[in-house]
């Protein structure tokens, strides 16, 4: 060992400025933030100072409070909350410490339960097929959440692990009174526990990963066959079968550290080969059985450890050894990674025990594998899975072996928004499912689309030649989709990475649940299936097989207050609504709010990984808006020094006139193109009247074309240098300048279309849509024509009515019903069932009535019913109940 490994080099600052500290006998209050104070009890005394596996920089700048004691009684007052403990060494309990959120509540008790918790995440979705438990998360509707820290291992002088040792009366707690400014939970708790780091640019790309035998030609071959059929791919990882397997003996081949030199000769030169193309690569780890006599380098980790190499007796894996610890990384990885690997799989799936009590497995694998990484100079990550509170410091997350369906798409989205309640932002998902099920080219292409708008996209599955994942695989129209998607992709990187640096400065993760941007919006929580991604968008992705009747695939979406447009077609949504989406196999349900500008990279059919020399901006007009773009050298940690580079791009926005600006990039400007050339695409425009373009003060031709058809004017290329500054005004030829066609009629002729329908019965209906929008109760002429389905779509399409149904989320089921216009003919009837009849909830109403503008119903029981009509016409009946 040369030096001191980079695992046991971290900062930490644990101990609280003295003046954030108060002592009342045998309990101790830390003030953290006005919003977050640490509860300690012990009967000796003796309280924790040390950095615990959660909690690293407990110093901070202190907030105002006060203290009043009132005998033993202990009385601490901050901005916004009041502890009350009863003193006199007492225990915690419910009678002696409590906490009110100020001005007027709620009130916490020791031992209350956290019955509004939003949840975070889980360890594994190992063997799901739809929903799985989750964790609780940091934030509660409630208002409070409380973290128990009281177990957890605390780091020693030399930044490694140990048992606290502590009395079992000993408690360790971290209150959370956020109320509902669930941003200022999250930032603080990263203060205090580490941020996220920012990501290497090139994780951002697509990822190829099979389990499967291949031999490097194979794989190098398949490399090449992504390239020609224009995807693109930035990792390719080499499953485990790149060591050796079949050891014979009945020896499981699980855990293995030599070469398969009969599939891979040379894994030097493969990796060149691989960094060639412009890839990256990791190797799968599988390390629980430790190392056997067989493997290549058993003797040097012998030595390593003072055995015998003669003896011939396997080594375990002891991950909480020290000694061990440091042969694992030298002799086993050091290695590989000086020939070509760039990170690691840590594939870990065998048990939560160490020898060390207490200590996981993972949360050691993950935190020690993370710091090695880095250890000279380089981005560190990590690729496993989730080992808890404080793994947001660890990305990326691997979510585990998934059953190939529908159920487990459809949870997946949910799933991955919600862990950014404990700041764990970067989940990988298998995308198409790792094993069982059935293969369906709808399902996989719906996956792939949504892997596209998470945070990292990998294609993956288990080792069965009947499970497919090459975009050719299936047919050409499923070719053309996810090929169009997975170019996307590579495109959205300049908008990815300036959310990766957000995530790392702010704590703002890039996919999000609805409720963290608009705590106050009833409707943020009653939309599992939809999630910010990034500043500006939102995503609602298909996770349903379209209907046999409309052949369409059908989603919902709550638009929140303001304007916004469909990313693709440009179609205007109000906001504060909610909206049936109904697409065929190439839509992707993606909203952009007024204001927002969108940089991509160009559309490239490899490659697209490094800044580019070419951006794409994407201008939603309505209002004003701005976007910083993040960019650096990609991979090295040089941008704490201060080299990286930000662009400005602002618009202003009046009604008959919209003002762009790009400012030229601060900061270092040698990590960006000298020229770039900029292409504006801006969304929910008229024809306009003039287009002025002025760079550095001189005005400069610039031609137009306009896109009538999704409301897009698309300016001719416009070349600049660094240190330029363009200005581009657009004006109304008549005000006002925004256009916001109504597109009502052209969605019902796209729905009629798909329609499974006569089609007499088409033509007929298409030809009186004016008279049906105004009086849709006509359509209960077409009678058996229309089915339940088309019935649905049309109204929803019509009339901004609806129902939808959502289960195996936080609650076994959630409806919602929305009437955007609030229409007395909307009506609907819950019932639940009794225990003799079925009866009105008294919660939901009493009888059929018309339903308000908004109501979310989360039904209680196993039994249920939800009727929807709209003038008699039927829209959906829902619930195990009849």
């Amino acid at each position: 060992m040369t030096e001191q490994p980079a695992y046991t080099r971290l900062t930490f600052d644990p101990l609280a400025d003295p003046a954030a500290v108060i002592v009342a006998g045998a309990a101790r209050f830390t003030v953290l933030a006005s919003r977050l104070i640490r509860l300690e009890y012990d009967p000796a005394g003796r309280f924790e100072d040390r950095p615990s596996q959660v909690f690293w920089f407990r110093r901070r700048p202190v907030p105002a409070f006060t203290v009043e004691r009132e005998g033993e009684r202990l009385i601490l007052t901050t901005d916004h909350l009041r502890l009350e403990y009863a003193g006199d060494d007492a225990p915690f309990a419910a009678s002696t410490l409590s906490i009110t959120l100020l001005p007027d509540g709620p009130m916490w008790r020791y031992g209350d339960p956290d019955t509004g918790n939003l949840l975070g995440t889980a360890r594994t979705l190992d063997r799901v097929s739809g929903a799985t438990q989750l964790e609780p998360g940091l934030l509660s509707r409630d208002g409070w959440a409380v973290v128990d820290d009281s177990r957890t291992l605390v780091f020693d002088e030399s930044a490694w692990p140990v048992d606290r040792a502590a009395d079992p009366r000993v408690r360790d707690l971290y209150f959370f009174g956020y109320g509902r400014r669930y941003g200022d939970a999250l930032r603080d708790y990263e203060t205090i526990s580490g941020g996220v780091p920012l990501m290497p640019r090139w994780v951002l790309g697509n990822w190829w990963s099979r389990y499967w035998e291949y031999r490097d030609g194979e794989l190098l071959a398949l490399m090449d066959e992504f390239r020609a059929n224009d995807v693109p791919l930035a990792v390719c990882i080499v499953d485990m079968d790149w060591h050796l397997v079949n050891v014979g003996q009945g020896i499981s081949g699980w855990t293995g550290y030599t070469w398969n030199r009969e599939f891979f000769p040379d894994p030097a030169g493969f990796f060149a080969r691989l960094h060639e193309q412009g890839l990256r690569t990791a190797l799968n780890l599988h390390p629980a059985l430790g190392i056997r006599p067989y493997e290549a380098d058993y003797a040097a980790m012998a030595e390593r450890l003072g055995l015998d190499p003669a003896s011939g007796v396997a080594i375990p894996f002891d991950i909480a050894n020290r000694r061990f610890a440091d042969a694992y990384f030298e002799v086993l990885h050091h290695p590989q990674e000086a020939i070509g690997v760039d990170f690691w799989w840590i594939d870990w799936q065998q048990g939560t025990q160490t020898a060390l009590a207490g200590l996981d497995p993972l949360w050691q694998l993950n935190h020690l594998h993370f710091h090695d990484l880095g250890r000279d100079g380089k981005r560190p990550f990590i690729f496993s899975r989730w080992g808890g509170l404080g793994n947001h410091r660890y990305p990326i997350g691997f979510s585990g072996d998934t059953v190939v369906s529908w159920e487990s798409l459809d949870f997946q989205p949910y799933f991955t928004a919600t862990a950014a309640n404990v700041g764990y932002g970067w989940w990988s998902h298998d995308i198409g499912g790792h094993m069982q099920g059935i293969e369906d080219r709808e399902l996989y292409t719906r996956w792939v689309q949504f892997g596209v708008f998470s945070p990292i996209f990998r294609l993956h599955s288990t080792k069965n030649p009947f499970h497919e994942r090459r975009p050719w695989g299936y047919d050409a129209e499923v070719l053309h989709i996810t090929r169009e998607v997975m170019q996307l992709r590579h495109a959205l990187i300049p908008y990815l990475y300036t959310m990766s640096r957000l995530n790392e400065t702010d704590g703002i993760a890039p996919v999000r649940p609805m409720y963290q941007d608009y705590p106050d919006h009833e409707a943020a929580y009653a939309c599992p299936q939809q999630y910010l991604f990034g500043a500006d968008l939102i995503v609602a992705p298909y996770t349903a097989p379209a209907d046999p009747d409309t052949r369409l695939a059908r989603q919902v979406v709550w638009l929140p207050p303001g304007d916004w447009y469909h990313f693709f077609s440009g179609e205007y949504y109000p906001g504060d609504a909610w909206y049936a989406c109904y697409g065929g196999l190439d839509d992707v349900p993606v909203f952009a709010r007024a204001g927002a500008i969108i940089p991509l990279g160009p559309r490239v059919g490899w490659g697209g990984l490094d800044n580019p020399a070419e951006l794409h901006l994407h201008v939603f007009a309505g209002a004003d808006g701005r976007f910083t773009l993040y960019e650096d050298d990609g991979q090295t940690l040089a941008y704490r020094e201060g080299a990286f580079a930000l662009s400005r791009f602002e618009q202003r926005w009046e009604e008959n006139r919209l003002r762009l600006t790009i400012s030229p990039p601060s900061g270092d400007a040698t990590v960006v193109p000298a020229e770039r050339v900029y292409h504006l695409h801006l969304h929910g425009l008229a024809a306009p009247g003039e287009v002025v373009v002025m760079v550095d003060g001189l005005s400069r031709p610039l031609a137009f074309e306009v896109d009538e058809g999704r409301e897009v004017v698309h300016l001719a290329a416009l070349s600049l240098s660094a240190s330029a500054t363009a200005r581009i005004t657009i004006t109304a030829r008549a005000a006002p300048l925004a256009a916001r066609r109504d597109r009502t009629a052209e969605k019902v002729e796209q729905l009629v279309k798909a329609f499974r329908m006569d089609s007499l019965a088409k033509l007929w209906l298409v030809s009186r849509l004016d008279e049906l929008a105004a009086a849709p109760e006509r359509l209960a002429d077409f009678g058996v024509d229309v089915s339940p389905a088309q019935m649905r779509a049309l109204l929803e399409t019509t009339q901004g009515v609806g129902a939808h149904y959502v289960a195996d989320r936080a609650e076994p089921h959630l409806l919602v019903l929305w009437n955007n216009r609030e229409s007395p003919g909307f009506r609907h009837h819950f019932a639940q069932l009794r225990p003799h009849k079925w009866a009105a909830h008294e919660r939901y109403g009493s009888s059929w009535g018309a339903t308000p503008r908004f109501r979310a119903i989360r039904p209680e029981g196993a039994r249920w019913r939800l009727a929807v009509d709209y003038f008699g016409l039927h829209i959906d009946n829902y619930g195990p109940g009849r």
